[in-house]
């Protein structure tokens, strides 16, 4: 049977079904949009530290902070986790925006239990790229938040997204000062300190650990905060399967103690391998009982810290008796 129109019943029903599936698809992307969305408010102008991070997905920049960013938050410190894409691709069974959705849940309640702000950046996983528009946005994230300091991964690196995104932190180390660019957002007043997180990586150059800190103090509450993170760390994101995270509750349960310790020493061997880092900072007799730990490396670009600026930076180093 056919319309008037010439149309067939069956290619309007086609038509509707794939008009009813195109709106499903956008709901989703505007309801990604709008729990990544900014926050309305600045890190306030109240003579605290300004930090903030940048990783590729959501849960980057919360390895990256983790114990150092609750260090800082619970000294009163404003401290922010970006994630440059909505992660939606990093997981063996489920993608798009449901996944985008359920990664940016998972990091908002660490950003809660580790006392950080978060947002999730709505570009697709596997899919940012060094352009004119991203660099703008990194420089007005950077503006906005009024950053003292700017970590981010080298980029040298295994993953595009990791190396595109330090890329774009570099590209706004010298950009934040011009008042011509962005011009909608104020320049900063002073480049910040932009640091690099450590890595295993050794071409062209291995990581440089320029300062560590020692995060005993906060480690159960900072892994209490990661292992939230269940679609990365439990089920084993994009590389993972079905018999990581079994359905029964021993199972289960076996699986979250094996991650945590997992967790724990990724800390425990930066504690080990960073030990004359920290010996400078702490002291030697105080360095030997830290048992967990995280280094950074200062960029090149933007700000040089002198030790003592460094310190400033890191308020952390007379707390250990």
């Amino acid at each position: 049977m056919r319309t008037r129109t010439g149309f067939s019943i069956l290619t309007l029903i086609v038509a509707i079904g794939i008009a009813i599936v195109m709106m499903s698809i956008e709901s989703q992307h505007q309801a990604v949009a709008a729990a990544a969305a900014p926050a309305a408010s600045q890190a306030p102008a109240d003579g605290k530290l300004r930090i903030i991070f940048f990783g590729a997905h959501p849960d980057d920049s919360e390895y990256g902070g983790a114990g150092v960013a609750m260090k800082w938050a619970k000294l009163g410190h404003h401290v922010k986790l970006v994630s440059t894409t909505n992660g939606d691709i990093g997981h063996w069974e489920t993608a798009g925006g449901p996944l985008a959705l359920r990664r940016t849940r998972e990091v908002m309640e660490v950003g809660r239990r580790l006392g950080t702000t978060t947002e999730v950046l709505d570009i697709h996983d596997g899919e940012i790229m060094v352009t004119l528009e991203n660099r703008r946005t990194f420089t007005r994230l950077i503006r906005q938040w009024g950053a003292d300091v700017v970590v981010g991964p080298r980029p040298n690196d295994y993953h595009p997204d990791h190396r595109y995104t330090s890329v774009l932190v570099q590209d706004s180390a010298y950009m934040v000062l011009v008042p011509f660019f962005c011009p909608d957002v104020p320049p900063l007043k002073r480049n910040p300190v932009f640091l690099y997180t450590s890595d295993r990586f050794q071409r062209p150059t291995p990581f440089r650990p320029d300062v560590a800190v020692g995060i005993d103090e906060v480690i159960e509450p900072t892994l209490d905060a990661l292992l939230v993170m269940e679609s990365q760390i439990h089920e084993g994101g994009a590389t993972g399967n079905a018999a990581l995270f079994p359905r029964d509750g021993a199972g289960r349960e076996s699986r979250r103690k094996q991650v945590r310790a997992n967790l724990a020493n990724r800390y425990a061997r930066q504690a080990e391998q960073y030990r004359a880092t920290l010996a400078k900072f702490y002291g030697e007799e105080q360095a030997r009982k830290i048992r967990y730990a995280q280094a950074f490396e200062v960029c090149e670009y933007g700000s040089q810290p002198s030790p003592e600026e460094l310190k400033r930076l890191f308020p952390f180093f007379a707390e250990r008796k």
